[in-house]
This record gives C-alpha cells, structure tokens and sequence, in this order.
C-alpha cells in the first residue's frame, strides 16, 4: 500500500506552495499588463515567441472585464513558457522613463557620449567593441560634430543626436 502522506523521500525545491505558484502566476500576468499598456513599435522590438505577440494583440481587442481577466491568465501563461521572464520584465522596465533600468541606460549613453567626445575615436573603437553592430561611419561622423561644437562652445544640437544615437545602440546591445 502507498503510503501519500510521507513527503520525506521527495527533495525540497519540488515541494513548491500553492500560494507561491499563485504569486509567480499574477507576477507573469502583472508583465502581460504591462505589455499592453506598449506600443505596437516597443512590442515588435521585444524577444517574444509569435504566440505571446499574437496573445498581446489579441487582447488588445477585448474590452470586457472577466473576458480580459481570463485572457491575462492565459497571458501569463505563455509568459511562463517564454526563455527567460526576467529578461523580457527588463526589457518592458526600459521603456518605462520612470524605471531604474531605463535609468541606468540613460546614464550609460551619457557616460559614453561623453567619453566619445573627450577621446576621440579611441572611445569610438570601445564603444564599437562594446555594441558591434554600430554604423561607424555614422557614429564617427555623430563624434567629429559633437566635437566641433564642444570646441567652438556652440550648441547646435550635435551632442545631442549622437547621445540619441548611442542610446538606441544601447538599448540594441542591452536587449539582445
């Protein structure tokens, strides 16, 4: 006869708590919120299976509460399903301009825009080691304005285009 209620055989990490799995489960839906509330641009850029893409869009068109309700668990889900939540959670945080990633990428493109304007093309040879698939004409051609403006103490704007610049090979580098 077997004996279910002797638990002592099975190793801990598989004894997981109801209220635990409950737990991560709103935490994946409360992602799948914050999936909608993206634009179909920020959607498209994030490293999603083509059943999450198409569950999000889909879930966009529903505009009854329990319907909505049961389709954010199905949402969570897929989520669960997906590679690496974390990643995609990090990836959602950085379109947040309020978030500490966003933040940190922020301060990141500053630091190197500034190092690239400082150093020249030495910092421009990091920076493409760091995120490769950068245009580097463009980049250097981004520097060499900036550059002249800093040196003339004019603000035409240069510095600002290549911080835009290198925030979105941030952002490329950072999610890939």
């Amino acid at each position: 006869m077997t004996d279910y209620n002797n638990f002592d055989d099975q190793p801990e990490e598989e004894l997981v708590s109801k209220s635990r799995l409950k737990r991560e489960m709103h935490a994946l839906q409360e992602i799948g919120k914050k999936m909608l509330d993206l634009s179909d641009e920020q959607l498209n850029s994030l490293p999603v299976s083509e059943t999450l893409h198409a569950a999000i869009v889909e879930s966009r068109r529903i505009t009854k509460n329990e319907a909505r309700r049961r389709h954010l668990q199905y949402i969570g889900k897929v989520i669960r399903q997906e590679d690496d939540p974390e990643a995609l959670e990090r990836a959602i945080d950085a379109f947040n301009s309020g978030s500490v990633e966003h933040t940190r990428r922020q301060h990141l493109a500053e630091r190197w825009r500034d190092r690239i304007i400082e150093e020249g093309d030495g910092a421009v040879g990091a920076f493409l080691t760091y995120c490769p698939g950068a245009d580097v004409q463009h980049l250097r051609n981004l520097a060499r304005n900036a550059r002249r403006d800093v040196q003339q103490q004019k603000n035409t704007g240069q510095s600002r285009k290549l911080f835009r610049y290198l925030r979105e090979l941030v952002d490329l580098a950072e999610a890939g």
